[in-house]
């Protein structure tokens, strides 16, 4: 069999396994008593473990398997959790992922784990385990119905694993033993185990299988072997999707309950595997053939649904861009059409443009879907980075994540990952105090980091906010003219919100120690560089012993808006719909003056007033020789403001083209679509007029 063929569904699922990985010990760290947290990790790294093995990448699998033996000390509550436990777990999730990376890049996935691995092999050797010393050797084995070996004086079920199973009984719960029989030409049994494994554990959870999964996934047994297990499946629909694993001979699965398995639990190894083998025997043991004939429906009677089928399809991103360059060029003739048949009037022409018009926005809602991503996918890796440099400086730190569900292109979403990790580490270098700052400063010893995200107007917007010590302008004007990036003349002119700019220029650093952490302002100019190339821009707000809060404001980098088509004069202009909150018009009388700055009423408050022809040098307008004029409501996060217009076009559907390397910046304009009589409007940036 080509492995090759299921490279990239490996990858895929062995990434989606490890952050599921990370989640959850971050989770077990706050709530170590939770047994069904190591459950859920057990699950995946035993899952991890098989599939490594499957595709031949051993090194994973045997560092995966090391982790795994103490994950099942933990599940069967012989081994206690603590700080050096945890912190090999991680150490190993990180050789993990390193080894996945390797793959990725076309490497065999072989790192040298062996730090790793001894310090694992420790936790199992060491009194860690409770009452471990003090167990007896193995007595003799016999030979049990599954062709499986166990202890002649040992129990087949353990008390913890007959505890699990009985109190799902009583629950109300599925509780099975599963008799596999693989057929004795099969070349690779193990691999097929491990299948009926995964749809066990996709289904349910595994308590116990016989033989051990160790000597399963090592093909030290002959064809058959058993398991028990808990299932939210029917006997019925378990049996049928165990069946449709080719090479599987038979199956029987018999349901247990109390009765049965108190037999199990309290009857020596042989003795029970004598109950079991009655109880398989008593079952209609059928070869899958035979099964799958009686299960085939009747004439006339319509076959069951196939359970589990794949709902998704993985595309590469090069054909969305293609599709999404074709739907572009496609609504710039859609628009063009609108214009002319306006123009014509015929009423079939005008009926054919609307039904395109209406089949042409369906189309748009999903070519523009099919590129979005939340940033959780981003986000999800911060909080065990975040873990892990708290510790390493000893510092008490809460991370709190809102908007994860906020969506962003796959092309931004690809890119944002490292200037977010420069700002949050900056954040717990520099931004939080140690805990005994902390306390002299009258806060609470643990620092709070903020990530949030939300959508305002074409942008989103993301927020590193830290309550931690804040920006000390004199320290950093005093490192500025040290470093030559301001005159002592220039410093003396700058606001609050240019100094604390500064920290943006190349090498700057107010570090009396440059750590390999960070360093205030190392890295930063990577930062904004690489926010400025993705279209966006990124602005500090600060307060000296208070905290510091970076903004970073995106552009979705969506081909297609929504717009509002307004005149300034001759010029047009497009306002994307998604910042407008509405329209008016407003009278002169209406205009108040506050600090002589222009503002009206609005909804309860107080409202700046913007004259966009001021802003954009409009040659041929000027709203003073007017007594009324329209405006534009917009709004930025929490912030509005009304913007002056000469007059409305209407909506429309615009294609969203660059201004090109040349005209990079501009600050309230993010682009320029052609409209349909072929004119070029620009695109107002309703967030560059918002301070």
């Amino acid at each position: 069999m080509d492995m090759n063929a299921y490279l990239s569904m490996f990858i895929d699922e062995s990434n989606d396994h490890l952050q599921s990985l990370n989640e959850n010990l971050l989770r077990l760290e706050s709530e170590p008593e939770e047994l069904s947290i190591v459950q859920t990790i057990f699950r995946s790294a035993h899952t991890l473990k098989g599939m490594s093995a499957t595709m031949g990448y051993e090194d994973l699998a045997a560092l995966t398997h090391e982790m795994e033996n103490v994950l099942d000390l933990v599940r069967n509550s012989k081994l206690k959790m603590d700080s050096f436990i945890f912190d090999t777990l991680f150490k190993g999730l990180d050789a993990l992922e390193t080894m996945v990376q390797d793959i990725v890049g076309g490497g065999t996935g072989k790192a040298d784990v062996t730090a790793i691995v001894t310090s694992l092999q420790l936790i199992l050797k060491s009194d860690y385990s409770a009452g471990k010393a003090a167990q007896p050797p193995l007595e003799a084995a016999v030979t049990t119905v599954d062709g499986s070996t166990s202890a002649s004086g040992g129990m087949l079920l353990d008390e913890f694993q007959s505890s699990i199973l009985l109190q799902s009984i009583e629950a109300g719960l599925h509780v099975y033993h599963v008799h596999v029989t693989i057929r004795n030409n099969c070349l690779l049994k193990a691999v097929r185990a491990y299948m009926v494994f995964e749809v066990l554990e996709r289904n349910g959870e595994v308590i116990k299988s016989v033989p051990s999964v160790q000597d399963i996934e090592q093909e030290k047994f002959d064809f058959t072997f058993s398991v028990f297990t808990i299932s939210g499946l029917t006997q019925e629909e378990l049996q049928g999707q165990l069946l449709n694993i080719s090479e599987i001979e038979a199956i029987v699965v018999t349901a247990l309950d109390s009765e049965t398995l108190a037999v199990l639990s309290n009857a020596p190894a042989a003795a029970a595997a004598e109950a079991v083998e009655a109880t398989v025997e008593s079952s209609a043991v059928k070869p899958k053939a035979e099964i799958a004939r009686e299960a085939a429906p009747r004439k006339g009677q319509a076959a069951p649904a196939p359970a589990n089928v794949s709902r998704t399809i993985r595309v590469d991103i090069e054909r969305l861009d293609m599709l999404m360059n074709l739907f572009s060029e496609l609504l710039i003739d859609r628009v063009r059409l609108e214009q002319l048949s306006s123009e014509i009037k015929r009423s079939d022409l005008t009926e054919t443009v609307e039904h395109m018009t209406r089949v042409s926005s369906d189309l748009q809602s999903i070519v523009l879907k099919l590129r979005m991503v939340p940033v959780d996918s981003v986000f999800n890796r911060f909080p065990r980075m975040i873990r892990d440099l708290a510790k390493s400086l000893d510092k008490k730190i809460e991370l709190v994540i809102t908007g994860a569900d906020t969506e962003l292109d796959r092309t931004v979403i690809d890119e944002i990952g490292d200037p977010l990790v420069h700002l949050l580490r900056n954040s717990v270098d520099h931004g939080i105090e140690t805990v005994e700052e902390r306390i002299a400063a009258g806060k609470p010893e643990t620092g709070t980091i903020y990530l949030r995200a939300y959508h305002s107007g074409n942008h989103v917007f993301i927020e590193v906010e830290e309550d931690g010590r804040g920006i000390h302008h004199e320290r950093v004007l005093k490192t500025a003219i040290k470093n030559g990036v301001v005159t002592e003349e220039q410093a003396k002119q700058l606001s609050p919100d240019e100094i604390n700019m500064l920290i943006f220029a190349a090498g700057f650093s107010t570090a009396d120690k440059i750590s390999d952490i960070s360093g205030r302002g190392v890295g930063l100019d990577v930062v904004k560089s690489k926010i400025t190339s993705l279209g966006g821009n990124v602005t500090i707000d600060s307060a000296f012993g208070r905290g510091t809060k970076f903004s970073v404001q995106l552009p979705l980098t969506l081909s297609i808006i929504s717009a509002m088509l307004i005149k300034l004069g001759s010029e047009k202009y497009a306002i994307p719909l998604s910042s407008i909150v509405e329209t008016g018009i407003l009278r002169k009388e209406q205009i108040i003056n506050v600090h002589g700055n222009r503002m009206i009423e609005f909804r309860n408050g107080i409202i700046p007033l913007i004259s966009l022809s001021k802003v954009l040098d409009s040659p041929d307008f000027n709203e003073n020789d007017e007594d009324e004029t329209e405006i534009v409501v917009v709004r930025k996060g929490e912030k509005w403001a009304a913007v002056m217009v000469d007059e409305f076009i209407g909506q429309s559907e615009i294609v969203l083209k660059s201004l090109g390397k040349y005209l990079t910046n501009i600050e309230t304009i993010s682009g320029a679509t052609i409209l349909g009589d072929g004119y070029v409007a620009l695109i107002v940036d309703p967030n560059s007029l918002i301070k």
